[in-house]
């Protein structure tokens, strides 16, 4: 059988995108992954990447590269995938019925296009590979040998009960999901079951380095320079990996943004960045099985909402809450996913406001004069919030920390609060935020953090009554 460092340098197969030298470097961590003789300069570049290892003895199960942008990591990731798919001859040790999956899966729909696009090159320019195609789908297709090639975004749902040829986690360390505080681990977990039939199966998980958490940072404190026969970490800054990249573009972003320039381009993951609160911290805050509480006579509620356009990915949210003698009772959190219209949002949520007893809300300042005299058609004052979110979360930590919230269950907004982000400036001062990630939202901890602050408070300084329509 061709290996694959022939088949990256055969003119017949993938040598057209992968002439030249600039890829010296990643052949040498492929014959390091699938176990191949590796020459005196080759074996002085994988000891550089691989934190000084000796090279596995064997093809390994699991390869895990943390390397800067630019570097090569899409290209290469394709090639597995394409090699994997196209050389897989053991259909006689699948059941009737089933086939063997070789996919991808992205951080994002956007960078799944991008990997799923060079797939298809390979496989549409190639006469010999052109003719496996057995049928074509959106986001892959399926081959003569047996063998499904899927790519897209990640979910651990859509792995489960699949023989798994070969997977790719792409940009790993920015995997994010409002149904899971740890979307990589689960879907780690996931695949792992469905690549134990298959001994050839390998598992590649590939991604710029990000904050010091996470499935890729586990692995990197695990496996870099470790020897290991069934596993391999490989780091190595982009110009390493891809030495055809300006150094003077890197410099300059160095010199703009240290600490994001290093995770990008040097391969560092990053100090500036950790988790604003547990996810275990949160989940002692939740009342099980409450999902909203009746008002209560005689309390004094308040409310605060995130608005929204409904035409985005933004949620329309709102959260209520109230003091007892001992806590901050966060009594509902009501949220209105897009498509929406945001007239319709507001009179629900003014609805919701009634059964409380509330005539006074308190928000950000999203399209000020239209929010403000939306909720006033309902007779509901609309308070502008001076604090923005990240002050917000910052005010409403004490408070969090402290065991004195209680919090509804709601899966979501639990995820957004593990997921939140708290980032130092270059002036020393903290900003939270949710990670900077398409799939990454914070509607739901936003409108809590300011009801607790709210709350807390009883409405202090900090806000402005806008005028009532009459």
């Amino acid at each position: 059988m061709i290996s694959i460092v022939e088949a990256m340098d055969d003119p017949a197969l993938f040598g057209p995108w992968f002439r030249g030298p600039s890829w010296s470097g990643w052949r040498a961590v492929a014959k390091a992954a699938f176990g191949l003789e590796m020459g005196e300069a080759e074996l002085a570049f994988f000891g550089e990447v691989a934190g000084g290892r000796s090279p596995p003895k064997s093809r390994v199960k699991e390869v895990w590269v943390g390397a800067g942008r630019r570097a090569g990591k899409d290209s290469i990731a394709s090639l597995v995938v394409a090699y994997t798919a196209a050389l897989f001859d053991g259909a006689d040790r699948l059941r009737p019925g089933e086939r063997a999956l070789c996919l991808c899966l992205a951080c994002d729909t956007t960078q799944a296009k991008v990997v799923l696009n060079l797939i298809r090159a390979f496989f549409s320019e190639l006469p010999m590979l052109r003719l496996m195609i057995q049928r074509e789908t959106q986001w892959g297709f399926q081959l003569t040998n047996g063998v499904d090639v899927f790519v897209g975004v990640n979910d651990f749902r859509a792995v489960r009960g699949r023989t798994i040829l070969c997977a790719v986690l792409d940009e790993c360390a920015f995997f994010r999901d409002d149904s899971s505080a740890s979307p990589d681990r689960e879907l780690y977990r996931a695949i792992k079951p469905g690549m134990v039939t298959l001994p050839e199966s390998m598992l590649i998980g590939i991604s710029s380095p990000y904050r010091r958490a996470g499935l890729l940072y586990s692995k990197y404190k695990a496996l870099y320079g470790i020897d290991a026969d069934d596993a391999l970490f490989i780091k190595a800054p982009s110009r390493t990996l891809n030495p055809m990249l300006s150094q003077e573009m890197i410099d300059r972003a160095l010199e703009e943004d240290p600490a994001a320039a290093s995770s990008e381009w040097l391969a560092e993951f990053r100090d500036d960045l950790a988790s604003f609160i547990s996810i275990e911290m949160i989940e002692s805050m939740v009342d099980r099985n409450v999902m909203a509480r009746p008002a209560v006579p005689g309390a004094r509620y308040h409310a605060f909402c995130d608005a929204a356009s409904g035409t985005g990915k933004d949620s329309f949210a709102l959260a209520v809450a109230h003091k007892d003698r001992e806590s901050i009772v966060v009594d509902l959190v009501h949220e209105q996913r897009p498509p929406f219209n945001p007239q319709a949002a507001i009179t629900e949520c003014c609805s919701v406001l009634r059964t409380y007893g509330i005539r006074t809300i308190s928000g950000d300042k999203y399209a000020p004069g239209f929010t403000a005299d939306a909720f006033g058609r309902h007779g509901v004052h609309y308070r502008y919030s001076e604090q923005d979110k990240s002050q917000l979360y910052v005010e409403a930590l004490p408070a969090l920390v402290s065991g004195r919230v209680r919090l509804p269950d709601n899966r979501r907004m639990v995820t957004q609060f593990a997921n939140l982000e708290r980032r130092t400036g270059p002036s020393g001062r903290d900003r939270v935020d949710h990670a900077r990630n398409d799939n990454a939202h914070d509607d739901l901890s936003n409108v809590v953090a300011g009801v607790v602050v709210a709350a807390n408070a009883n409405w202090g300084a900090g806000c402005f009554v806008t005028p009532l329509r009459v």
